[in-house]
């Protein structure tokens, strides 16, 4: 009897866990407008800033624009796809605005800038396919995640080294 009555538990808490997680046709439309709403307050805040700063500001608005709607996507569709699409999607808005930001240095420091750019680039990009990988169900999901390792850390490295 307290067997059944522990799966009859664990049977409802899981059912109203995923009803809370599910988004309907309506919540995403919704969330959609209210990201639409926020990218052009953003945009707009903009308008006031002149030279490098202003297209940093716009690249963070258009990033942030661009993350909102990719977890909006991962979660109305939640697949490794899109998961894996979210993380790249925030791997390049930061790339995007952090090589803008270098436009303000010059010399040297600009091109450390840049690199440093885009080492943390190559690195969110490995760790958007190790997630894609890792969520992957399958017999040689190991090797998979095996050889994504290593693939990462060879471009690390090449990044690291220029």
């Amino acid at each position: 009897m307290k067997i059944r009555l522990l799966v009859l538990s664990m049977a409802f808490a899981s059912a109203f866990t995923g009803a809370a997680i599910a988004m309907t046709k309506a919540e995403y439309n919704t969330q959609k407008d209210t990201i639409k709403t926020q990218y052009k307050a953003a945009k707009d805040k903009c308008d006031d800033l002149k030279a490098n700063a202003k297209d940093v500001c716009v690249l963070q608005a258009k990033g942030t624009d661009k993350v909102a709607r990719a977890e909006l996507e991962a979660q109305y569709e939640p697949s490794a796809r899109h998961t894996q699409k979210a993380a790249m999607v925030k791997g390049d808005a930061a790339y995007d605005v952090a090589r803008e930001k270098c436009d303000d240095l010059s010399g040297n420091a600009k091109d450390v800038c840049i690199k440093d750019a885009k080492v943390a680039h190559t690195q969110a990009k490995n760790e958007a396919k190790m997630s894609k990988v890792s969520t992957t169900s399958s017999s040689t999901a190991t090797n998979q995640v095996a050889d994504v390792k290593k693939d990462a850390m060879a471009d690390e490295r090449q990044a690291l080294y220029k």
